[in-house]
């Protein structure tokens, strides 16, 4: 996204006076362009008080959760939802023209319909990837581009949009806290459940910190996370991937017409902050507070669903100097108690779709565990999106999940209607 168009002096001041009460904001607005500014450092100063953790804001309200003032909110949610063209370097092989076009149900940030395409071999013994990356462009800017599925690429997957909404606070997790996640799973079911962490790089950093974003936690950092997107989602190149992709493996120089990298890093501090600025999916407060709902709730407990789906999660300290040092947790993220209903971890629960990519060769039939908050606005679940409702999405669990699903199914037909009205709450 290159620059906006021209907003006057008059718009922007009525924009941000109107904005400092926090009313929600229509997805219609046109924001001013955002500065890459720092939070004040007073924010991020490490606190010499024992901070009781608090629960972190949870709305589909398009209002910040504090990381940033409301005005930069709005403009860099602009940036998220700008549609990229040619002239900006869009292509030349992509999926979108924003980011917002894949995440925006109900509100920017959140998931969508739209799954992307993967494909790759494996001999039994060895996975490759598809000439040109797992990942096959669905858009390019030239028909003589176009990529598909080349013969012999027998493993075939599609992967559902996620919502970025709240991933601020996943980003703020310390990753002892997931490591103990996964050390205590095999305890808690009987060596069934095994989570499996992987450390992934930081590209801002070059360091290496516990993946948590994507569907093979490719990711630790919202950064990173950003710019495989531009790269590979919208085919924008920027410094932390200055290299465009390929056709089917074949270069596509003849039809890049924008100097590289066609963002310089600007966009990827927009977009990171956006999303460090999101709260977190809200539950259906008035459904969850029914006795079916709470007693679905207690069965899903029960039953071993919430070994890999955690309740809760707590965020680091505030002050805690996470991804090489270059995010510095401030209050409005540090201390925060997270219902994401999962565990951020890799696991096989029959369902992998084997394709092999951050985590090395073990990680081919595992996929990380789905989130489940915001699950009431996703009518497509799993992570093909090929599962069309609830229960349909519970009976695909195997391998891992075995033996929850056993007792899920042992349950009365009362009691598991009960787990369903639970789920809808989220």
């Amino acid at each position: 996204m290159k620059r906006f168009k021209i907003i006057s002096i008059a718009c922007f001041v009525l924009l941000f006076v109107w904005s400092l009460k926090f009313a929600p904001v229509s997805n219609s607005q046109s924001p001013v362009k955002p500065e890459r500014k720092t939070i004040p450092a007073s924010s991020d100063a490490p606190s010499t008080e024992r901070v009781v953790p608090t629960e972190a804001l949870a709305a589909f309200d398009n209002v910040t959760n504090g990381f940033s003032d409301q005005a930069t909110f709005q403009a860099d949610r602009g940036v998220f939802e700008e549609r990229e063209g040619i002239e900006d370097g869009i292509g030349p092989v992509y999926n979108a023209q924003s980011c917002a076009e894949c995440h925006q149900s109900p509100i920017t940030g959140a998931g969508s319909q739209i799954t992307e395409l993967r494909a790759g071999h494996f001999d039994g013994a060895t996975f490759t990837e598809h000439p040109g990356g797992s990942l096959i462009n669905d858009r390019s800017t030239n028909a003589d581009i176009q990529e598909y599925i080349m013969g012999g690429n027998e493993v075939r997957t599609f992967r559902a949009t996620t919502s970025v909404l709240g991933d601020g606070y996943v980003e703020a997790i310390d990753d002892n806290t997931l490591i103990a996640i996964a050390n205590a799973q095999p305890g808690q079911s009987g060596g069934q459940i095994a989570g499996q962490y992987i450390m992934v790089p930081m590209l801002e950093t070059g360091g290496m910190r516990v993946g948590r974003f994507g569907w093979k936690d490719q990711h630790a950092s919202l950064v990173s996370f950003a710019a495989d997107a531009y790269l590979n989602e919208m085919g924008i190149t920027s410094p932390y991937m200055p290299d465009e992709n390929t056709s089917n493996g074949m270069p596509v120089m003849e039809y890049d017409y924008v100097a590289d990298p066609e963002d310089d890093g600007d966009d990827l501090a927009f977009f990171a902050r956006f999303m460090r600025s999101t709260k977190a999916p809200p539950r259906d407060a008035a459904l969850a507070a029914t006795p079916n709902a709470q007693a679905g709730a207690a069965f899903f407990n029960q039953v071993g669903c919430s070994i890999c789906h955690v309740t809760s999660i707590t965020t680091a300290p505030v002050g805690s100097a996470l991804n090489g040092g270059t995010f510095i947790v401030n209050k409005w993220l540090g201390s925060k108690i997270i219902h994401p209903f999962g565990d951020f971890l890799l696991h096989d629960v029959g369902t992998g779709d084997g394709i092999v990519q951050n985590g090395g060769f073990s990680t081919r039939t595992k996929l990380r565990t789905a989130p489940l908050w915001g699950l009431r606005t996703r009518p497509r679940l799993m992570h093909d999106g090929l599962s069309t409702t609830v229960s349909d999405a519970i009976m695909r669990h195997a391998g891992e999940a075995t033996t929850v699903i056993s007792n899920y199914q042992a349950l009365e037909p009362t009691q598991r209607n009960q787990v369903l009205i639970f789920l809808r709450s989220l």
